[in-house]
């Protein structure tokens, strides 16, 4: 089972900022840009509003919890949504 969330960033934020380098590393977590997810399989995706910046971040769910937290938290994210992914 994986866990997707849908990452709307904060005005002006950089994707790079949304998450650390070493969660990344420790949770193996992919962040993407919705054409990217489509391109590796994820479908049924709907385009993101044309106003916001939106990614995707995939993630087992075991590692689930402890990346939302991080997303929460994160300056650069301004609403997250939440999939589960057989």
């Amino acid at each position: 089972m994986m866990v997707v969330f849908e990452v709307s960033l904060a005005r002006g934020s950089d994707a790079e900022n949304i998450l650390s380098e070493e969660l990344l590393k420790e949770t193996q977590a992919q962040v993407m840009t919705v054409e990217q997810a489509r391109a590796v399989g994820f479908a049924g995706l709907p385009d993101p509003p044309a106003d916001k910046v939106v990614r995707l971040v995939a993630v087992a769910e075991r590692d689930a919890r402890w990346v939302q937290r991080a997303l929460e938290t994160s300056a650069a994210v301004s609403s997250i949504r939440v999939h589960q992914v057989d």
